[in-house]
């Protein structure tokens, strides 16, 4: 075994992390870094203690000189604190810092970092909220939570229209430089993320597990490609949480709280949705909300929005206008052409399309599906079934539809 310069371990050619040492360093780091380790290890330990939540956390901070004195305070001065005996002891006797060391060393073996309150890089439209999370676990590109962003949120069973509609406005709305933010959900929020990486843009996903547990599990690949095209995944929960019903409604405060405004697109009376709409009424962000079908109940809550003062949003310019004017001379100054539309961010392609292919098209509709077997009873006078096969695919491979489950078709936005 031997020592590494920046304090791991190599055993037999393998790297090990070696374990934070007792004073909270490790050998080999700058003396800034300590410092920065110090303080990150303090706020991880308030932020761990029992029953400290985000509120309770940056109060007992504020009234400390630097976040790192947490640990030499005597116990008459962290009962000064008003914090609550099990906390003052928890943090007394140095169970806090052993916890604090425990999760830190968990954090850099998966990859993340964490970004504290104090620390420049957090966000600081997040900062201006309530009660804004006093530690952020991050995985990617930290410099893209300082970026201007949209949140994108809706239901988790949407229709083929509300799939559509969030692929093409967050692809859109990416493509001119903003940022799109969403849960990685299933559903709307999924679409949100693939719409933004077809833009060739990073996104970020804000998690209600812990940074090292992908939820739901069929969006890994997702979660990986979100991180190798350079975007961003955060949590304010730490490593090793796994998914509980609380935690996702708490996590949308942080959706509304980053980004400038946040976009509805489908959900029903009850979804979880509205309390992110809230959130950001809250807080003081625009909302946006996509009209849907009044007979369809995922609609009931964008349209509703939109009865109480929404931006009602068909296009990406519905909202690019109803940006703060400070926001949106940032963005076309940085974009240079992106007030240009790209070719993708128009609703139809351009080139001409071979008849039999047209004859298909003409049959499907972007907010509805239609079964294989309805579209082969409808064309049988005009078209054989392997005409129709072949025009399906070739459309499909242009981009033109999209195939859902249960053989049925809807036209791509």
């Amino acid at each position: 075994m031997r020592c590494l310069p920046d304090g791991r371990e190599q055993v037999d050619g393998q790297e090990e992390l070696q374990p934070v040492c007792v004073d909270g360093t490790i050998p080999g780091m700058t003396i800034r870094d300590q410092v920065f380790t110090e303080d990150a290890l303090a706020w991880l330990a308030m932020l761990l203690a029992p029953s400290m939540g985000p509120r309770r956390t940056l109060d007992a901070m504020s009234q400390i000189e630097r976040p790192a004195a947490l640990f030499s305070l005597s116990l008459t001065e962290l009962e000064s604190l008003a914090l609550s005996p099990a906390v003052v002891q928890f943090l007394f006797d140095g169970k806090g810092r052993e916890i604090a060391e425990q999760q830190l060393i968990r954090t850099t073996e998966v990859g993340a970092e964490i970004v504290c309150y104090d620390d420049e890089r957090y966000p600081e439209r997040l900062r201006e909220i309530y009660d804004p999370p006093p530690v952020l676990w991050v995985r990617g590109d930290v410099r893209l939570l300082s970026l201007p962003s949209v949140a994108v949120v809706g239901t988790r069973h949407p229709t083929p229209y509300g799939l559509g509609m969030a692929e093409m406005l967050s692809r859109d709305l990416a493509a001119r430089g903003l940022l799109i933010l969403s849960g990685m959900a299933r559903g709307v929020d999924t679409a949100a993320h693939k719409g933004a990486l077809s833009a060739h843009r990073p996104t970020a996903a804000v998690w209600g597990t812990g940074i090292d547990v992908v939820y739901p599990k069929e969006n890994r690949k997702l979660a990986d490609e979100i991180l190798a095209t350079g975007g961003v995944i955060l949590s304010e929960l730490p490593v090793g949480t796994f998914p509980a019903p609380q935690n996702f409604p708490r996590r949308n405060r942080i959706l509304s709280g980053m980004s400038v405004g946040v976009l509805v697109v489908e959900a029903s009376e009850h979804s979880g949705t509205r309390v992110t709409a809230r959130c950001a009424l809250d807080q003081g962000r625009d909302v946006y909300a996509v009209p849907g079908n009044v007979t369809n109940k995922g609609s009931w809550t964008p349209n509703l929005l939109i009865k109480q003062g929404a931006q009602l949003t068909a296009t990406w310019e519905d909202v690019w206008e109803a940006l703060p004017s400070q926001v949106r001379l940032k963005l076309e100054s940085g974009q240079g052409s992106a007030s240009e539309p790209e070719s993708q961010a128009s609703l139809l392609p351009e080139p001409v399309l071979r008849p039999q292919e047209a004859m298909v098209l003409e049959q499907l509709q972007p907010d509805a599906a239609t079964q294989l077997d309805e579209l082969l009873e409808r064309l049988e006078p005009q078209m054989t079934s392997s005409e129709v096969f072949t025009a399906l695919f070739e459309l499909e491979m242009a981009g033109r539809i999209r195939k859902l489950p249960g053989n049925s078709y809807v036209v791509s936005f």
